[in-house]
């Protein structure tokens, strides 16, 4: 395949309300992330991922936009943002921003002139119908509850939001739509923006039909009637030729109702479209019948089929993304590991797992320090417009408080988005003021001071582990082979090419395991312990990880 600077690099998400606040308002900003532009550098990463910084009413933490080409007033200016730029690139490191051209927020001048009446020009600019028998125009419900269409009193008529009411539907039907968006993109690139994290993009294009779901299709089934639409992969083409071309940029779509037929289609070398896309299989591990909010025990056989499905199917073809949290996920040591008696055993074999694989791997802030769930004790300092509307249609439908609660301490998106703990100190070192969501308690020993001191800690593994990819190019490039299949409890594989052969071996439970490499030359070259150059023993200790050299 190609070689490119955007499959050789590391991510880094960055959540910018909870990063670092600068001006002791309680919300991080844009010159809180200049002042740690030092420390994010001195991780080895080569890409910056920010979520949202557009000006927004935050209904929805900044993915319900009021105006793509200025940023949020609590965020800072267009010179923080140019002065932001300029330090990331002096470091050798790219930005990413994200792009949310699903829905724009119902505060857009586009909206606003959309909902004045029928006759409006930008009328058609978003999704508007009659309703039927006194009732929405369909069935179709809203990612966080409730109809997915708004009754509009001045008009009579009703838009659809897949999302929060607060975050109407664009119609990418329309031409004047696109070309106004490919417009402000070619803007962000000119100002130094080397690409774009696609928020729902397999979401552009709708069924004409707008026909109800069939029974057995969830909200964002492969074949729901707002997935993967009909006009999708020519609208993909299109902002390819009018946006992208002829800027070195890199493109990452979120994409919900994703299989891995679908991804090769949207994003195989040979397609002209995207260059890489997060599919939620993985995410999906735990969840009932695909209700994030109803939780089983993580099976890891076939955590393991999921990924080597995905390693394996894109193999060649297409490039993967690798991730075990973000933004909208739980933080993955609650999560994939053990926070409670091996978080930083857990941390580090989690992180050298992502590491390991083929396709970029990226990397939440926090992560790297091995920052874990919160449980807040109350509903009231939750955040998280998901998160308040499950608790409200749980107690509805008879569920008790504790029980909301335990899964919310579980699968909330608040869990990832607590302030940045950078010291044991008041507000974990993020701000002044009150922070806009709760400090963990565990900041007093889960914070980079800690670590940076701490030779064995999850940060300093991070920076090992980062440094040891890039010096292994089979990491990036090579084949990927699933050793002990049915293994309950190892996490095993070979990667090969770029003239080495190197075995992968992750114990992901709490006791003594076999590792695989019976019969096998091997020598450790890396572990969550630091050891190299060791011959490979037999067992593997509870959540130890290693990397070993076969001859």
């Amino acid at each position: 395949m190609k070689r490119s600077w955007w499959k050789e690099g590391v991510v880094y998400q960055i959540y910018p309300r909870s990063f670092k606040d600068s001006n002791a308002d309680g919300v991080g900003d844009l010159r809180g992330i200049i002042e740690k532009l030092d420390y994010i550098a001195s991780l080895g990463i080569d890409i910056v991922w920010l979520n949202p910084i557009y000006s927004s009413p935050n209904k929805d933490n900044g993915y319900d936009i009021r105006d793509y080409e200025n940023i949020m007033e609590e965020f800072g200016s267009l010179a923080d943002f140019d002065e932001l730029v300029e330090g990331f690139h002096k470091r050798g490191i790219r930005l990413v921003m994200d792009l949310v051209v699903n829905h724009s927020s119902s505060e857009h001048a586009w909206f606003k002139e959309s909902r004045t009446s029928k006759a409006s020009p930008k009328r058609d600019w978003y999704i508007w119908k009659k309703g039927v028998d006194g009732g929405p125009p369909n069935g179709w419900q809203a990612c966080f509850g409730g109809s997915a269409w708004e009754f509009d009193e001045g008009s009579g008529e009703y838009y659809l939001h897949l999302f929060a009411p607060e975050q109407p539907d664009l119609n990418w039907e329309n031409p004047e739509v696109r070309h106004n968006v490919y417009a402000m993109m070619r803007r962000w690139f000119r100002r130094g923006v080397d690409g774009f994290r696609m928020d729902v993009i397999t979401l552009l294009s709708k069924d004409p039909s707008y026909r109800e779901l069939a029974p057995g299709e969830g909200m964002f089934s492969p074949t729901a009637p707002y997935v993967y639409g009909p006009r999708l992969h020519e609208f993909v083409k299109e902002m390819r030729r009018e946006a992208l071309d002829g800027f070195d940029v890199m493109t990452v779509g979120e994409a919900p109702g994703t299989t891995l037929e679908k991804a090769l289609d949207l994003v195989g070398e040979e397609r002209g479209e995207l260059d890489m896309l997060f599919q939620f299989e993985l995410m999906g591990v735990d969840y009932i019948d695909g209700d994030k909010w109803r939780q089983r025990p993580i099976d890891l056989v076939e955590m393991k089929r999921i990924i080597e499905r995905w390693q394996r199917g894109m193999y060649g073809q297409a490039w993967n993304s690798n991730y075990f949290m973000n933004h909208d996920q739980p933080r993955s040591v609650s999560r994939f590991g053990d926070d409670v008696a091996y978080r930083v055993e857990s941390a580090k074999a989690l992180l050298l797992l992502n590491l390991s694989l083929g396709g970029t791997p990226y990397i939440y802030q926090g992560e790297e320090l091995g920052m874990t769930n919160v449980a807040f004790d109350s509903i009231s300092d939750y955040r998280d417009v998901d998160t308040l509307n499950y608790y409200k249609e749980a107690l509805a439908a008879g569920i008790s408080e504790v029980e909301a609660m335990k899964s919310i301490h579980y699968m909330s998106r608040d869990n990832a988005r607590t302030p940045m703990q950078w010291s044991a100190g008041r507000n974990a070192g993020f701000s002044e003021a009150r922070p806009w969501i709760g400090v963990n308690p565990d900041h007093v020993t889960v914070n980079v001071e800690n670590e940076e001191s701490d030779t064995a800690s999850v940060l300093n593994f991070t920076r090992a582990m980062i440094r040891f990819r890039k010096g292994h190019p089979v990491l990036v490039y090579g084949s990927f082979e699933l050793l002990a299949r049915e293994d309950p409890r190892l996490f095993a594989f070979l990667r090969e090419g770029e003239g080495e052969r190197l075995l992968v071996e992750i114990n992901m439970s709490g006791d003594f395991t076999e590792g695989a490499a019976e019969g096998l030359s091997a020598t450790t070259l890396l572990t969550g312990h630091g050891v190299a150059g060791v011959a490979t023993p037999r067992t593997l200790g509870p959540w130890e990880a290693r990397i070993s050299a076969l001859s």
